[in-house]
């Protein structure tokens, strides 16, 4: 008796699964790996939105730090050669500085100037003399106040003590799930301002 029903367990394993047993199992399957693909798709989707995201900040901050330190060298004249730091010029910011102290800013980075392009890919390009080269791409805005002593506009050259940049980014690429209050497009924007007194404009 007990060997018949060994044997009759042994036959049981044998069969494998049923039809409907591997229908229900693929079933499940198919489900679990829906959700996976769906949560992999999102989590790929905010990841590529969040580089995009870092990637435009890294960019304005480099920019701005890289401005606002020659912007703080303009007016440099060891030589006394009493030249014009910061001429006012509302379509362009320019930067002179005596750099190597030669009685003349025209050597190369002792005249600097940067430019907004409004052409796409809307950016702020830079000339050191030897023509205009792409600095930051994706500006949406690229504004620059000329301040005085006191921190008030002033459109006088001699009155300029200080600068107020202002730069806007936007992302290289559009966000669908985003819209954009102010534009009404996808693209996601970071503003950066910065205030620069250069420390040779008052001498």
């Amino acid at each position: 008796m007990t060997y018949n029903l060994r044997l009759k367990g042994n036959q049981d394993r044998a069969r494998g699964f049923s039809l409907v047993e591997l229908l229900i199992a693929m079933a499940v399957g198919l489900v679990v790996l829906g959700a996976m693909y769906s949560v992999f798709t999102i989590q790929n989707k905010t990841f590529g939105n969040q580089e995009n995201f870092v990637e435009m900040q890294q960019s304005v901050r480099a920019g701005m730090d890289m401005m606002a330190r020659e912007v703080g060298m303009a007016g440099y004249d060891p030589a006394g050669a009493n030249f014009v730091g910061i001429p006012y010029d509302a379509n362009k910011l320019q930067i002179y500085a005596d750099l190597n102290g030669d009685k003349d800013t025209d050597d190369p980075h002792e005249y600097i100037k940067y430019t907004m392009d409004s052409d796409y890919p809307f950016e702020i390009r830079r000339d050191t003399g030897g023509g205009r080269q792409e600095f930051a791409l994706n500006i949406q805005t690229f504004t620059f106040n000329y301040l005085d002593s006191a921190g008030n506009p002033t459109t006088t050259t001699a009155n300029i003590r200080q600068m107020r940049i202002t730069i806007t980014a936007r992302t290289a690429k559009p966000d669908p799930d985003y819209t954009d209050p102010t534009y009404g497009d996808h693209y996601r924007r970071y503003t950066l301002t910065s205030l620069v007194t250069p420390r040779n404009l008052a001498y």
